[in-house]
């Protein structure tokens, strides 16, 4: 059952109440943005809850059992706590976000309403619209191991455990050229075409500063390679912007064995029968299916 200060219990019991709705808005980076629908700043929890982004929400949808619950906030963007361009770079991408009822004109009088992290974020030229998923929402994601013949780990991740920082497999150079928004030009000196294909990139200046990308594709000509993104950034990518990439892995077998020399930390079944052997016919000539080793 959920605690109700006692206070604040007599104030909503009350013939007028002074509440609000509070959102703290906590980021994987560790920083934490406060925006509230009174039309004037709350202060709590040593956290300053803002009304500049005339940020205001949606009933909250709860259910029984694992049904995923959540609402809707939206608001406008400011240039000095949330804009537009750190939503497009990712900043916000899974961030905890709390809901809390609050007594404006007695802040010690809280209610934690609904904790869960931001969904889909549809933005406009001026305002945006995120959605807040309740923690149900962690049951519809995959865990453990799949029986696949890809691996299931992520590069550099403490299941694949190959070291990236201060390694072959990373690298820092310096955006040469662009010719759109998805696609620039950079030396990367000492390393084979196809690289840097499926890894990711991390901008460390310009105005893109902190935004990441997978990679698309990497292309060796004429001594630079070519990196494609796959999706647009918040800004144009400039010639000087600098930037750190990874090597990329298609999770393969055989990637995991020449390129990363990793195998014994491969989590994937590369020698599990495929679609093929599953409907095909048996014959007695076929001596491949009697359930010994299929890499003899």
């Amino acid at each position: 059952m959920r605690q109700i200060n006692p206070d604040l219990a007599r104030h909503l019991a009350g013939a007028t109440t002074t509440l609000c709705h509070c959102w703290k808005l906590i980021r994987r980076d560790g920083l934490m943005l406060g925006f509230t629908d009174h039309d004037s700043d709350v202060c709590f929890g040593g956290i300053t809850y803002s009304a500049r982004t005339g940020l205001d929400g949606t009933k909250i949808e709860s259910a029984l059992g694992l049904s995923v619950g959540g609402m809707e906030v939206s608001g406008g963007f400011d240039s000095a706590s949330l804009n537009a361009d750190d939503l497009v770079n990712g900043l916000y991408d899974d961030a905890t976000l709390e809901l809390w009822l609050v007594n404006w004109a007695d802040v010690s009088q809280t209610l934690l309403q609904e904790i869960g992290s931001l969904g889909q974020v549809k933005r406009g030229e001026f305002a945006f619209t995120a959605e807040l998923r309740g923690l149900a929402h962690l049951f519809d994601q995959e865990s453990g191991r799949l029986f696949q013949k890809d691996c299931s780990a992520d590069l550099g991740d403490s299941k694949c455990q190959v070291v990236l920082a201060g390694s072959q497999f990373t690298a820092h150079d310096t955006i040469g050229s662009t010719d759109n928004n998805i696609r620039f030009l950079a030396p990367l000196t000492g390393y084979a075409d196809d690289w840097f294909t499926n890894g990711r990139v991390t901008f460390t200046s310009g105005v893109n500063a902190g935004a990441q990308r997978a990679l698309k594709a990497d292309t060796l000509s004429g001594g630079v390679h070519a990196l494609e993104i796959w999706t647009p950034l918040a800004e144009p990518l400039a010639a000087g912007d600098q930037f750190t990439v990874t090597a990329g892995c298609d999770k393969g077998f055989d990637t995991c064995r020449n390129k990363f020399a990793n195998i014994l930390n491969f989590r994937g079944f590369p020698h599990m029968p495929g679609n093929d052997v599953v409907f095909s016919y048996i014959t007695a000539a076929d001596t491949a299916l009697d359930g010994g080793s299929m890499n003899k």
